[in-house]
């Protein structure tokens, strides 16, 4: 099976520019929070400040999670189990895998957990 070691890279270098630029956001909303001035929490026509908190740290979380499963896959591709379902044992469709490159249960397995 080839391993797709350089979708994974691609992958991971896609992810952490993204967090990067959560963590920009971050940072510009907390330097709003601090600000006298940013008092929309009683702005009918916007969200607060809080909600936004809230959406932009979900899609961190989001993008970390995704970071460890990429970081995952390559600590099997390492340990040579790259491929290998988790649950089955039975090697993972490479299509599968070119879909979904950090997979780590074939399809039947996947399905079972759904």
């Amino acid at each position: 099976m080839k391993v797709p070691v350089d979708a994974l890279r691609t992958a991971r270098e896609s992810a952490r520019r993204r967090l990067a630029e959560v963590e920009v956001q971050l940072a510009q909303l907390r330097d709003a929070r601090g600000a006298e001035s940013a008092d929309d929490e009683h702005d009918p026509e916007g969200g607060t400040l809080s909600a936004e908190w809230s959406r932009i740290e979900g899609v961190r979380v989001g993008v970390v999670a995704e970071l460890e499963g990429i970081d995952a896959a390559f600590d099997r591709v390492s340990a040579g189990t790259y491929g290998i379902c988790e649950v089955c044992a039975n090697p993972i469709p490479e299509g599968r895998l070119e879909v979904r490159p950090t997979a780590t249960r074939c399809v039947r397995c996947a399905e079972r957990r759904q």
